[in-house]
């Protein structure tokens, strides 16, 4: 691969070198859950709480979430590789096999992962073929026994491989 080759492919493959952890973005929508996966997961400010993530502008999940009041974001753990897989399948149930938790808000958050963050959206950016949805958070859980699972190079890893 030449250093010149900015192809989606070589893209990929080079912005896969750099591990990410991967999360879930969730919500009730009349009753029924909707989400997506993401990696690109990024805490933005302390004061405010702010936090972020990349979906594709093509995603047709996220039109279905971004005028929501409240998001769950869940921070996938080593048990959800799986899990990580269905929620970003283009078709299916997306929540097939995962116990999760729906609060009056609208939030979903899944079961077995290390934080939960209730959300809601502060900003959108325009980034090429993506957007950058930043989120203000209102609530925070952490569950300090799971482990996060890490997306690297196109395969789900556990810390210490």
């Amino acid at each position: 691969m030449s250093s010149t080759d900015l192809s989606p492919a070589s893209l990929r493959e080079a912005f896969g070198h750099f591990p990410t952890g991967v999360i879930a973005i969730a919500a009730e929508v009349e009753g029924v859950r909707v989400g997506l996966a993401a990696s690109t997961f990024v805490p933005v400010s302390l004061d405010p709480p702010l936090v972020s993530f990349c979906v594709q502008n093509s995603s047709e999940t996220w039109p279905k979430l971004k005028d929501l009041p409240a998001l769950g974001i869940s921070v996938l753990g080593e048990a959800h590789d799986a899990a990580a897989k269905t929620l970003a399948a283009k078709t299916g149930d997306r929540f097939a096999g995962l116990d999760t938790e729906s609060r009056t808000s609208g939030a979903v958050f899944v079961h077995g992962t290390s934080v939960w963050l209730e959300s809601a959206i502060e900003q959108l950016v325009p980034a090429g073929d993506h957007t950058i949805v930043v989120l203000r958070v209102h609530e925070i859980t952490v569950h300090d026994d799971v482990a996060p699972i890490v997306f690297h190079r196109s395969t789900f890893r556990r810390l210490g491989e």
